[in-house]
């Protein structure tokens, strides 16, 4: 018998769990993200830290660093990006990924040495725990909705028993006094965003730090945990999901609760910057004078080509209003 949380992990980071072994994304995999729809994501998220070297707050020896890089897309389109506004940064800053999973790491590895040669300073950490160091700019994209989590209904929590089965239990304490902080009492707790938050306060001595992610402020009381198999949603509790069939082999998730993760930056000793939709962020980021600079340059059909995937990301009714960013910083 497993706390839900613990089930959830095996599922996702075990060594035959999905991230390591099953996961792909795009058009051939089991969902889409932002930066599989377009480079101009990372494009945008180029420009706002750009922006920040230009306004001297951030250095131009800093470290851009990514957590959770899957293939490794999202940091290459940002060093390409960023070499596209001014050649010399790419001289001075240094590059990193922060990836527990062996072998995505390898896997990134050899996308950013095919990408840029010897042309960057790039390195992998294993954990935050690993890292000391004075200056970041750090991006994430899903990462929070992949913590482990409780489940919670009537003051009591989900076990996992060897069938796959749900058991509900008394909840511990310590779920119930969080979750009584948003006043939820049917939903997901995430489990582990304090220890994430405080590893990362220590783990610089200034830093920037943005996430996107799929979620909201307010909680819904109500249950999100779903799976998803070949663009295909099955919530978690669906009679049609055969969770012994999908458990390591598709991909399980939940929104996250933005009040939960700022209260957890927040005790830490983060600011919170900025709190958007994605459609908000981007647009502020600077995502349309990319696409205005891919009119000038490249023509019509280029352009056209591209506002289309742009749209994917800042329509509303796709991933522009679901989706929000959170930018956090210890100065």
């Amino acid at each position: 018998m497993k706390k839900f949380s613990e089930f959830m992990h095996e599922w996702l980071y075990a060594k035959d769990g999905y991230y390591a072994n099953q996961m792909q994304i795009g058009k051939s995999g089991d969902f889409f993200t932002s930066v599989s729809v377009t480079p101009l994501f990372g494009g945008a998220i180029a420009k706002y830290i750009y922006s920040h070297i230009q306004e001297g707050k951030l250095s131009p020896t800093a470290t851009i660093m990514e957590i959770g890089a899957h293939q490794g897309y999202l940091l290459a389109d940002i060093i390409q990006f960023l070499y596209t506004f001014d050649p010399n940064l790419i001289n001075t800053l240094q590059f990193a990924i922060v990836e527990p999973i062996e072998k995505l790491r390898n896997l990134q590895s050899e996308y950013i040495q095919e990408s840029f040669g010897d042309a960057i300073k790039f390195r992998h950490y294993t954990s935050l725990n690993e890292i000391k160091q004075k200056e970041a700019f750090v991006v994430a994209n899903e990462i929070f909705d992949a913590f482990g989590c409780e489940l919670l209904f009537k003051g009591k929590q989900a076990y996992v028993n060897s069938e796959f089965q749900i058991e509900w239990k008394e909840a511990d304490p310590n779920i119930l006094a969080l979750a009584k902080v948003f006043g939820q009492i049917k939903g997901e707790i995430a489990v582990g965003y304090e220890e994430f938050a405080q590893k990362m306060f220590n783990a610089f001595e200034k830093i920037d730090f943005i996430t996107f992610d799929y979620g909201d402020l307010e909680i819904r009381n109500d249950f999100s945990i779903r799976v998803y198999t070949k663009h295909q949603v099955y919530p978690f509790f669906d009679k049609k999901l055969d969770i012994k069939k999908v458990y390591k082999r598709s991909d399980i998730t939940y929104d996250v609760n933005f009040s939960h993760l700022k209260k957890a930056f927040s005790e830490a000793g983060f600011e919170t910057v900025l709190y958007k939709t994605q459609l908000a962020a981007l647009v502020e980021f600077g995502i349309m004078d990319l696409l205005e600079e891919i009119l000038k340059r490249k023509g019509y059909e280029p352009y056209k080509q591209e506002l289309e995937k742009v749209k994917i990301l800042i329509s509303p009714s796709q991933m522009g209003e679901r989706f929000k960013m959170i930018h956090f910083a210890k100065k």
